[in-house]
């Protein structure tokens, strides 16, 4: 982007997301704006897709509009401006207003970054079509009728089409940028970054469960819930916490996995990679801290949510800092165990 660009979207970045903002300005620079371009692009497209309140045809239609756009199919101007009107929070509503000054900022870019912006977005774009078709039935009011993905398969379709992907984006733009001529096992990072993606998602997915299953939408798999003697609707119960924990459990893991695998991914990096590492590792340490934290109380109750607070971050941005100055704590800044070695303890000033 250019630094006009840059100084108009800088701000909305802020706004828009507190964690990713952090990860962003670490990022090296020479892969900052493209990547950051990416998050408001996709901010954009979830945002139209989660405004309940616009029916279902129009936030199809919007979408299609704005892909028609981004690709470079279609030059009429965008107006999102009813769908702005119904967001609550200031950030969403300039995301939509600013989308002319995103879409401008994507043509600044050169045309090899283009086409990875372009094909992450059109994957991103589809898993959302997706997540609007197959919960068209679903409704809310006195009577909550819950739409719920069918089968595991179907769940690690939908993560991979609104995150994995963003791994594979992420992996590739860096390799292009910041580590050109690296010797790494190709086949191994993209797989693991993929997995990296995957894994932030499920968590959010776990995590927000109570509040999906009031906007009449279950991501747990139907036939899982039914071995179980559960039904979608169930789960509006906090009393069938017990009965769904088990299975529930069984996703955290996945989940967690999924978050070491991503650690492996950090740790294949070049190890001059200093800014880029800690891009990486920030997600991952505070993904595997809200696992942590939903492995207890009841996941159910919509009071009970899990968030990690601002202090947690800095803690957590604090720790990792200090272990790029030693490898055998940076190692165990994950705990457990992976391709990365044996994990080894923080020293107790830093527990």
């Amino acid at each position: 982007m250019t630094n006009s660009s840059n100084d108009s979207l800088t701000g909305l970045l802020k706004a828009t997301s507190r964690s990713f903002y952090l990860t962003l300005r670490v990022l090296p620079a020479v892969v900052r704006s493209q990547i950051g371009l990416a998050y408001l692009l996709a901010r954009t497209t979830d945002t139209i897709a989660d405004t309940d309140i616009i029916p279902r045809k129009e936030r199809l239609e919007a979408l299609r509009r704005f892909r028609a756009r981004i690709l470079g199919d279609s030059g009429l101007p965008l107006d999102f401006g009813k769908l702005a009107a119904e967001q609550g929070a200031a950030a969403e509503r300039l995301l939509l207003v600013k989308v002319e000054a995103a879409l401008a900022a994507l043509g600044t870019l050169s045309r090899s970054d283009q086409d990875r912006l372009r094909e992450v977005l059109t994957v991103i774009i589809s898993g959302q079509e997706l997540d609007l078709e197959r919960f068209a039935a679903a409704s809310v009011g006195a009577v909550v009728v819950i739409q719920a993905l069918e089968n595991a398969a179907e769940l690690e379709d939908y993560t991979y089409r609104v995150a994995g992907c963003v791994g594979e984006f992420w992996t590739k733009m860096c390799r292009a940028h910041v580590f050109p001529k690296a010797s790494l096992d190709e086949v191994q990072l993209l797989a693991d970054g993929v997995r990296f993606g995957q894994g932030l998602q499920l968590v959010n997915i776990l995590r927000d469960l109570p509040a999906d299953l009031k906007n009449g939408r279950c991501y747990l798999p139907r036939v899982e819930l039914k071995a179980i003697g559960l039904e979608p609707v169930d789960l509006l119960n906090p009393d069938n916490e017990a009965r769904l924990r088990p299975l529930y459990n069984q996703w955290l893991d996945c989940a967690e996995g999924h978050l070491r695998a991503g650690w492996d991914y950090t740790n294949m990096l070049p190890r001059g990679g200093l800014r880029l590492r800690l891009a990486c590792a920030w997600p991952v340490l505070i993904g595997l801290e809200t696992v942590k934290r939903l492995r207890a109380g009841n996941i159910l109750d919509p009071g009970c949510r899990v968030k990690i607070s601002r202090r947690a971050v800095h803690r957590i941005i604090l720790r990792s800092i200090f272990g790029l100055l030693f490898p055998g704590v940076w190692r165990g800044l994950a705990g457990g165990r992976g391709r990365t070695g044996k994990a080894v303890a923080l020293p107790a000033v830093l527990a």
